[in-house]
């Protein structure tokens, strides 16, 4: 928990990592506690708590004694008091969701991917915001705005996508300008890695973890990282592309770095229903139904391997074998012990390849000789990337920010 100061010019400051204390206290916490983790007066505290009651942001819950002297009132938050929006844009569907200040999913939507012009796009973003704000009986003005979460490379800078390699009629797509002017609201463009490293610290299994890799497997590959409590972007915001890393291993021609023994390449959805093909997996789908939809011959694929196919095990296998070598490298360069996988990809996947791929990591990284590297999935689900962007909205929205100490 972030530290506050007693000085009066700081309140917005204060209000926020009070409002912080508050939120990561699920089961309440009194004033009197919050002044001892803060370092603030009490009649600071006092005073920033009487501001968030009267603006609904949170409610007197109970009262507990705890030893002599008067009962203590304990503060929780009003969870729906602030709600984001989060897209995350895969090249196969578009998902949004809306999340509370606790982190609760409050409503979902998927919709097929946009396409055609930059106003086409917008415009059907627009709707399905629109759509999805109007599903659930929240007003509006409780919503602080819509996160995107996207594959890069992403220019944050002017809100808009550079050339994503599966999104190809993406190309220089500005988003955040026109969307914000569309929906009257805030709008914020992170990639989508980052967004979900930012969603498992807030919300997820990384809550109390100030070092980790998040691992995404899906139409592409990549990564997030926190150091030392901060998730790490980047000087452009493009932080944790690891898709071509090399692997030792070959798997088709990659687009990006035109080899075929990167990361990329050997995860490649494509690459893998056909390895799975050649085992003699049957999927019982034509070929064009597999080009169509690669995510159903990919869960097809995870369930012949559950229920002891060879081919498809071995399939499984060739991506954890792979995926394990690529993070156990990473968690070696910057010595971590714990490790989240997520994405649509490896959710077909997981129930046979975590335990192998905390195995390869574990047998292969330079860490193993002084400490074990902790290897789990994401409790976020196939919507990781869209919540993260929504956390990504509301902690820009409410988390303190020792930036704003700054004199300008």
């Amino acid at each position: 928990m972030q530290r506050g100061s007693n000085l009066e010019r700081l309140g917005d400051y204060n209000q926020a990592v009070i409002l912080e204390g508050i939120r990561l206290a699920p089961e309440g916490i009194s004033r009197v506690e919050l002044a001892e983790e803060t370092k603030l007066s009490p009649q600071t505290v006092s005073n920033v708590v009487r501001r968030l009651l009267d603006d609904g942001m949170v409610r007197e819950d109970r009262t507990i004694i705890n030893g002599p002297g008067k009962p203590r009132t304990v503060l929780q938050l009003e969870n729906n008091r602030l709600l984001g929006v989060g897209i995350h844009l895969d090249p196969g569907v578009m998902t949004l969701v809306v999340v509370n200040l606790a982190g609760e999913k409050v409503a979902e939507l998927s919709r097929p991917l946009p396409s055609g012009s930059q106003n086409e796009i917008i415009r059907e973003i627009t709707d399905a915001v629109n759509v999805l704000i109007r599903s659930n009986r929240h007003k509006r003005a409780n919503y602080v705005g819509v996160g995107i979460a996207a594959p890069g490379p992403i220019d944050v800078a002017n809100g808009r996508l550079i050339n994503p390699p599966l999104l190809d009629e993406w190309k220089n797509i500005e988003l955040v300008t026109p969307l914000s002017k569309s929906l009257r609201m805030p709008v914020t463009l992170s990639k989508d890695t980052v967004a979900m490293t930012i969603a498992e610290q807030w919300i997820g299994g990384g809550q109390g973890h100030n070092n980790f890799v998040f691992a995404y497997v899906g139409s592409g590959v990549g990564v997030g990282m926190v150091i030392d409590g901060q998730v790490v972007h980047g000087v452009s915001g493009n932080a944790g592309e690891f898709g071509h890393f090399v692997v030792g291993e070959t798997g088709i021609d990659c687009r990006v770095c035109g080899r075929e023994d990167c990361v990329a390449s050997t995860l490649n959805p494509k690459y893998l229903l056909q390895q799975a093909q050649e085992a003699g997996v049957d999927f019982g789908m034509t070929e064009a139904e597999i080009e169509a939809d690669p995510s159903a011959a990919l869960g097809l694929m995870a369930t012949k391997a559950r229920d002891g196919d060879k081919g498809a095990s071995q399939v499984v296998l060739l991506v954890a074998e792979r995926l394990g070598a690529a993070v156990g490298t990473l968690v070696s360069i910057l010595d971590l012990d714990t490790v989240f996988v997520g994405g649509h990809t490896w959710n077909d996947v997981s129930e046979l390849a975590l335990d192998l791929v905390s195995d390869v990591i574990n047998r292969n990284h330079l860490g193993a000789g002084s400490h074990t590297v902790t290897v789990r999935n994401t409790a976020l689900g196939t919507s990781v990337g869209a919540m993260g962007g929504a956390c990504v909205i509301l902690d820009s929205h409410i988390s303190p920010r020792a930036s704003s100490l700054l004199l300008r």
